[in-house]
């Protein structure tokens, strides 16, 4: 009854089954481990904005790789902006920060990265926020004047942006002051003062400034969760429909089979009652050869028959 199974057609069918299973499983747990993170992620980032800025000298060092548990940590600096060294980072819009920032516009601009001197010789990259580009590109923008002395700066601590983690590919010759990725290690080469590893996304400055200053990068997006746990669900509710699935075709096959043979029972039926009943005619033939002769006909008894005038 099942030796279709053994098909060229639903071999294939059956492994092809047997490999998506595990394969949609997996897959299940890969979204779920996404939605994990996330989740973790956005405590993280939580419990970092909520928490009262310490001084930056005591999170961070020259050559130091920020952790993921400082992620957006609130740090303060005392010390003054070194515009003379600031660059720009391109292709920036006007609400992304980077790796986690998600909210903002998609006007394509610069961000303004300025090293801020700390009180002890040491120097900090701070992320001063956006603003737009020039029409031409490879000119150097009209940057807005921060604060000049000394000054108190609150920002969100980032860790040195690099191509595998945002994205963004590193491009070479650029213009003079443009860069692609901000990160210390690779900035650091043509700056005086030692720089500490990460840098700060801007949050405010004491004494606040008078003049207009770049639109400050907002803060990260820590309420929604993305749509990874609805993505493992789906992909364990496919792998539960393939077995599923190969059943129901099963049994369709099954039917088409069994009604398939019926049909030709019911067919081999038919002629067999259709030849039977033509051999009873035959023998009505017979007998009614045999019976009486028609009038005006003498059979005699050798068989052969005259005609009487």
């Amino acid at each position: 009854m099942y030796r279709f199974l053994l098909s060229r057609q639903w071999v294939i069918l059956t492994l092809l089954g047997l490999v998506m299973i595990p394969v949609m499983i997996r897959l299940g747990f890969w979204q779920l481990h996404r939605h994990e993170h996330r989740v973790a992620n956005n405590r993280i980032i939580a419990a970092a904005l909520k928490a009262t800025p310490v001084p930056v000298e005591s999170v961070t060092h020259p050559g130091f790789s920020v952790p993921h548990e400082d992620l957006y940590k609130a740090v303060s600096a005392h010390g003054h902006f070194d515009t003379a060294h600031q660059v720009v980072a391109r292709h920036r819009t006007a609400g992304n920060g980077g790796t986690d920032d998600e909210a903002g516009g998609q006007q394509i601009g610069y961000h303004v990265i300025t090293p801020f001197v700390l009180d002890d010789g040491r120097a900090v990259l701070v992320n001063r926020g956006w603003i737009e580009g020039p029409d031409d590109p490879t000119k150097f923008p009209v940057i807005p004047a921060p604060p000049s002395g000394e000054v108190t700066v609150v920002g969100r601590l980032r860790p040195d942006e690099t191509t595998a983690a945002t994205g963004i590919r590193d491009r070479k010759g650029l213009p003079p002051r443009q860069i692609m990725l901000i990160s210390s290690t690779k900035v650091s080469a043509y700056m005086p003062e030692h720089l500490v590893g990460g840098y700060l996304e801007l949050v405010s400055i004491s004494p606040a400034p008078n003049a207009k200053q770049p639109a400050l990068i907002p803060e990260p997006d820590h309420s929604s969760i993305g749509p990874h746990l609805a993505y493992a669900i789906q992909w364990w509710l496919f792998s539960a429909m393939v077995p599923v699935g190969w059943v129901v075709l099963l049994r369709r096959e099954r039917a088409e089979i069994l009604a398939g043979r019926a049909k030709q029972a019911e067919e081999a039926s038919s002629g067999g009652d259709s030849g039977g009943d033509g051999g009873d005619g035959g023998g009505q033939d017979d007998d009614a050869g045999d019976g009486d002769a028609p009038a005006g006909i003498n059979r005699p008894s050798g068989g052969s028959a005259t005609v009487a005038i």
